[in-house]
């Protein structure tokens, strides 16, 4: 294992942030302050994902005050994962930190997951031990998402969040040598491989106001999350068909006996209710199959993660698109 031996390294902490100027100032001081602490180079890189308030101005007058806080703004709301990708590629830190706005994200850890960096671990993931500011139902279906997508995918993502330390090394893979347009962070970084640690935390009440996850956004990430990781949703179609053959076997069996038997032909609810399961495994089939399709549809068309409208204290990089240098 490699040990991180080098005294002063430079640590940069990547927050996208969406409309969360009520709470960035207060989040980036406490951050900035935790960071001075830690004896280290830092750069703090806030990634405004197409905010409709005050945000990058914010961030903005913050960078003026201290120039190690820098700012991207991006042209359009792109979503986390590609203002998360965007903050990477921009970071020059030899550890990366990613982590939120709102401060959920408990950022007194920094100095505990940068120790386990120093001590040879290339990523060190930050795993929910509580929810408490969650609603019942929505611990609920993270529970279920969270397990199914680790089950069926191979990778373990339970009670994980994007909050992580990734090493340059990795971070670099994941900007120049994963190319797929549809990202889902936390699985990727499961998936490398490379030597891990983990620390345990509580989830912090929200800074500023509420949050900006509706339940379609979640819903959309688990799909993609789900659809990245495993092709096994493609194998229940093969096994809806199977239930319908075995279905119509049974039917077919109790329609041959009513007639042996001289009985009437099973009536009018049995054929609605048989249509009905066939005409469900159909459409189930249909849009598991169009999922994937959706999928391969973005990846093709190669546009670029992000587009960068404006920034600050950063150096600039290859037009602009999201995409690295060649």
């Amino acid at each position: 294992m490699h040990l991180k031996t080098r005294e002063n390294p430079v640590i940069s902490a990547v927050i996208p942030a969406y409309n969360e100027s009520q709470g960035l100032k207060e989040a980036i001081t406490q951050i900035a302050g935790i960071l001075s602490a830690c004896e280290s180079s830092w750069e703090i890189i806030i990634v405004d994902d197409g905010s409709r308030d005050q945000t990058y101005q914010h961030i903005c007058q913050l960078s003026e005050t201290e120039p190690r806080i820098k700012g991207i703004s991006l042209s359009r709301n792109f979503g986390k994962e590609a203002a998360m990708l965007a903050g990477l590629e921009y970071a020059a830190g030899e550890a990366v930190f990613i982590l939120d706005a709102d401060l959920q994200h408990p950022p007194g850890f920094i100095p505990e997951m940068i120790e386990k960096w120093r001590a040879g671990a290339q990523i060190v993931h930050a795993v929910k031990r509580s929810r408490k500011e969650d609603s019942a139902g929505k611990k609920a279906a993270a529970y279920c998402i969270n397990h199914l997508i680790s089950s069926l995918g191979g990778i373990n993502i339970k009670n994980s969040s994007d909050f992580k330390l990734l090493d340059r090394e990795i971070v670099d893979i994941i900007v120049y040598k994963l190319p797929e347009r549809e990202r889902f962070f936390r699985g990727l970084t499961s998936w490398l491989g490379f030597s891990e640690e983990y620390i345990y935390f509580d989830v912090a009440s929200r800074q500023g106001d509420e949050s900006k996850w509706s339940f379609w956004s979640l819903l959309e990430l688990s799909i993609t999350a789900l659809t990245s990781f495993t092709s096994l949703p493609l194998r229940i179609v093969t096994f809806l068909g199977f239930a319908t053959l075995i279905l119509g076997f049974f039917i077919a069996g109790d329609t041959i006996i009513s007639l042996i038997n001289g009985q009437a032909v099973s009536g009018f609810a049995t054929i609605i209710i048989t249509l009905l399961l066939i005409g469900s495994f159909i459409m189930i089939s249909l849009g598991i199959i169009g999922e994937y399709i959706a999928k391969i549809y973005e990846e093709v068309k190669e546009r670029p993660h992000y587009l960068v409208k404006a920034s600050v204290g950063v150096s600039k990089k290859s037009g602009i698109t999201g995409r690295p240098a060649v």
